[in-house]
C-alpha cells in the first residue's frame, strides 16, 4: 500500500530526492500551496510536511482524514495545532538538532561582532570614511559570558565560548550543577548572571514565565557597557527597556536577530540604533541546516510509514502507529497535567510522580508518564521537548520520575491520572478524559474541581468569606479580561476557596493578587 506524502512549504532537493527513491512512498511536492486548496486535497495523504509557513491549524489536521503525521522540518512547531494533532491520533514530528549549531554560530557571530563593532566599521568604510580610532573594539577573552537556558542550542553555545576562553556562567533552573560542571560552566541564578556577566545570550522558549525575562530591573543590575545578544525568541528582552539602557549607556551593544513583531518596522527605533546590530530572524539561515532538516524529516516519516517507532515526536512517545489512537488522548492529558502543575512551582524542579488508577493501567504507562515529563519540562528549557526526550532532559536536570498505579481511584472517577511535581513547592493534579477525548481537571492540591485544561487558566486561592468572587470578577472586568468558565472548590481545613477561572487573554496577576483575602494567584497556560 502506497504512503502518500505532501510537501507544502519549500523543502531542500535532498529531502524530496530521499522521499522519491524510497520504495512505497508517494511525494507531491507543492510548496507554497494555499490554505483553501489544501484543505480540498490534504484529506488524501498520510502525511503532511511543513516549514513555517503553513499553519497545520485544527481545520486542516480534521480536514485530513487519513492522516498519521504531521513533519516540521525545522526545531519550532508553533504552527501546529499540537492539541488537535494529539486527540486526533496523529504524529508530529520535528528535527530538534538540524539547525542547533547553526543557530549557536550565529550567536558567537554576532556576539564578535559586537565586540569588534564589524558592522559599523563596515558601513563607514562604505561611505568613504577611514575611522580608525572610532572603532576600539574589546577582546572576549577572560571575558564573563553569561548564558540563560542550557538547551540544545545553549549548550552549544556555551562550549563555543569555553574555546574562545572565556568564563562561562549560565542560569537554567532545570539543569543540574553537576552536568553544568561537566560543561566547564558554573550554574548560578538568574541574579547573579545578570550582575556578573560582561556579555549575556539568552536560549530560552517564549513562555509567560520568560515574556520580558530581561526588563529594566535586570538591566539596572547589570555592568555598565554590558554586550545582549537574542538569537532565540523575540520578547525575552523587553524591547522598550533595551531602547532604555542603550541611551542611557548601560548598554554598549545589542545584537538581534528576533523581535516582538516580525517583519520589523522600517523606522523600527532599536534596528536603527547606532549601538545596534540587527539580522532578519537569520539564526538557521545556512544552507546546511536547511539541508539537515530537510533529510531529517525525510528519513523519519520513511521509518514511521515503515512501522518504526516514532522520532522526534513532539507530541506522543515513541510508539507504533497500531498503538497512536489510544495512547494519543491519555499522553496529551498527561502532558497538560504536567504542564499546569509545573508552571504552578515557582523554582527548581526535584521530582515528577505518576499515579495511574482504572482502565488506563491497560497502557503502556511509560510512555504516558513520558508526556507528562515533556508537559513538565516544555516552556522551562530551549527547544521543543517531546516525550521521546523528556525522560533524558529530565536526568540532565537531575528531576526524578516515578510511576505507580493504585486499585483505590484518586478522585470519583473510574480512571484518570494524578501528576505530583515536586521541588521549591509541591502541587498534585488529576485529570480525566471526557468521551475518551477532553482533558479535564478534577482535583488540584487535593481540592475535588472540575475545569477544562486548554487556554489560559487563572488559579486563585482565597479565604472563605463572602464577597471574592465579585472583588475577583471586577479586577477582571476593569482590565478587559473576558471570562469564559469560572469553577469553584471549597478546601475547608484551610478554611480557603479554590477558583480555576478560564480566560480568553492573559490576565493582571498582580492586580489580582492585591486583594485583599487572596492568599495565591497564578496564571497557568496550556
Amino acid at each position: 500500500m502506497t504512503f502518500r506524502v505532501l510537501v507544502s512549504d519549500k523543502l531542500a532537493k535532498e529531502g524530496l530526492e530521499i522521499f522519491n527513491n524510497a520504495p512505497g512512498i508517494k511525494v507531491d511536492d507543492k510548496a507554497g500551496i494555499a490554505k483553501e486548496d489544501l484543505l480540498k486535497i490534504i484529506g488524501e495523504y498520510d502525511a503532511l510536511v511543513i516549514r513555517s509557513a503553513t499553519k497545520a491549524n485544527a481545520e486542516i489536521i480534521a480536514a485530513g482524514k487519513s492522516l498519521k503525521v504531521i513533519g516540521r522540518a525545522g526545531i519550532g512547531v508553533d504552527n501546529v495545532d499540537l492539541g488537535a494533532a494529539t486527540r486526533a491520533g496523529i504524529v508530529v514530528m520535528n528535527t530538534p538538532d538540524g539547525n542547533a549549531t547553526t543557530a549557536a554560530e550565529h550567536t558567537i557571530a554576532l556576539m564578535m561582532s559586537m565586540a569588534r563593532k564589524i558592522p559599523q566599521a563596515t558601513a563607514s568604510m562604505k561611505a568613504g570614511m577611514w575611522e580608525k580610532k572610532k572603532f576600539m573594539g574589546n577582546e572576549l577573552c577572560n571575558k564573563t559570558f553569561g548564558v540563560i537556558g542550557l538547551g540544545n542550542i545553549g549548550r552549544i553555545v556555551a562550549d563555543r565560548a569555553v574555546g574562545l576562553k572565556m568564563r562561562v556562567i549560565a542560569h537554567d533552573p532545570f539543569f543540574d550543577a553537576d552536568a553544568a560542571a561537566k560543561l566547564n560552566v558554573e550554574l548560578v541564578s538568574l541574579d547573579d548572571l545578570v550582575e556578573r556577566a560582561d556579555i549575556i545570550t539568552v536560549h530560552t522558549p517564549l513562555t509567560n514565565a520568560t515574556r520580558g525575562l530581561i526588563s529594566v530591573k535586570q538591566i539596572e543590575h547589570m555592568k555598565p557597557g554590558v554586550l545582549l545578544v537574542n538569537c532565540a525568541r523575540g520578547g525575552i528582552m523587553d524591547e522598550a527597556a533595551l531602547l532604555e539602557g542603550l541611551n542611557s549607556g548601560k548598554i554598549a551593544s545589542l545584537a538581534l536577530d528576533v523581535f516582538s513583531k516580525e517583519p520589523v518596522a522600517a523606522n523600527d527605533p532599536l534596528v536603527m540604533h547606532e549601538k545596534v546590530i540587527c539580522t532578519p530572524h537569520l539564526g538557521a539561515s545556512t544552507m546546511e541546516a536547511q539541508v539537515q532538516v530537510a533529510i531529517d524529516i525525510a528519513n523519519q516519516i520513511i521509518a514511521f510509514a515503515r512501522g518504526e517507532p516514532a522520532k522526534n515526536a513532539v507530541n506522543l512517545p515513541t510508539a507504533s502507529p497500531s498503538e497512536l489512537q489510544q495512547l494519543g488522548p491519555y499522553v496529551d492529558l498527561a502532558r497538560r497535567l504536567g504542564s499546569f502543575c509545573a508552571q504552578l512551582i515557582n523554582g527548581q524542579l526535584k521530582k515528577v510522580e505518576v499515579q495511574y488508577w482504572g482502565e488506563v493501567t491497560e497502557h503502556p504507562l511509560t510512555a504516558i508518564s513520558q508526556g507528562a515529563l515533556a508537559g513538565v519540562l516544555t516552556g522551562a528549557i530551549e527547544g521543543v521537548v517531546n516525550a521521546v526526550n523528556a525522560r533524558v532532559l529530565a536526568q540532565e536536570r537531575g528531576i526524578e520520575l516515578v510511576e505507580n498505579t493504585t486499585a483505590k481511584p484518586v478522585s470519583a472517577h473510574d480512571t484518570g491520572i494524578c501528576i505530583t511535581v515536586s521541588g521549591a513547592q509541591t502541587h498534585t493534579a488529576a485529570g480525566i478524559l471526557i468521551g475518551g477525548q477532553l482533558p479535564r481537571i478534577v482535583s488540584l492540591d487535593g481540592v475535588a474541581i472540575d475545569a477544562a485544561l486548554d487556554g489560559h487558566i487563572l488559579v486563585i486561592r482565597n479565604v472563605d468569606k463572602p464577597g471574592m468572587i465579585g472583588q475577583i470578577g471586577t479586577v477582571l472586568g476593569q482590565g478587559g479580561i473576558n471570562i469564559t468558565n469560572m469553577q469553584m472548590g471549597r478546601d475547608r481545613e484551610a478554611s480557603e476557596h479554590l477558583a480555576l477561572i478560564n480566560v480568553e487573554e492573559p490576565a493582571a496577576i498582580d492586580a489580582l493578587a492585591k486583594i485583599g483575602g487572596v492568599r495565591f494567584a497564578q496564571q497557568v497556560t496550556l
